[in-house]
């Protein structure tokens, strides 16, 4: 076998070594306006604050909650619950109504979901394998 051959085989071994560890991406890697989109949602989470008010607002039954029964749950100002949920509603992550002296809050799904969806991709699979 000449040395040409040998390379040739051994490339292709290594191909199908490969694939063979290497999952199928079988969705398309994010474009730059998505990654910047996620990258806002990413960094309104990367807050314990917020990612617990999100927590309790997305497990809420009835599907929203009130900020007056959020603020007692947190050892921090009021003003500064407002403050975190005006960045998770300007991440796309929830959105709110007021009625009359109090605001009500509640999960945007679709934005969950794409979060979620980005998550579950194959490449996050690998990693926590």
């Amino acid at each position: 076998m000449s040395k040409q051959t040998q390379t040739l085989t051994v490339l292709g071994q290594d191909d199908q070594d490969d694939a063979a560890c290497c999952p199928v991406i079988t969705a398309a890697p994010l474009d730059a306006e998505q990654a910047a989109g996620l990258a806002q949602v990413f960094k309104a989470l990367g807050d314990p604050v917020r990612l617990r008010l999100l927590s309790m607002i997305a497990s809420r039954e009835g599907g929203e909650v009130c900020v007056c029964e959020l603020t007692p749950a947190f050892e921090v100002s009021q003003p500064t619950i407002s403050h975190h949920l005006k960045l998770l509603r300007q991440a796309g992550l929830i959105d709110c109504e007021r009625r009359g002296t109090w605001v009500y809050y509640w999960a945007l799904p679709a934005t969950l979901d794409r979060l979620a969806a980005v998550l579950r991709a194959p490449q996050a699979a690998t990693v926590s394998a």
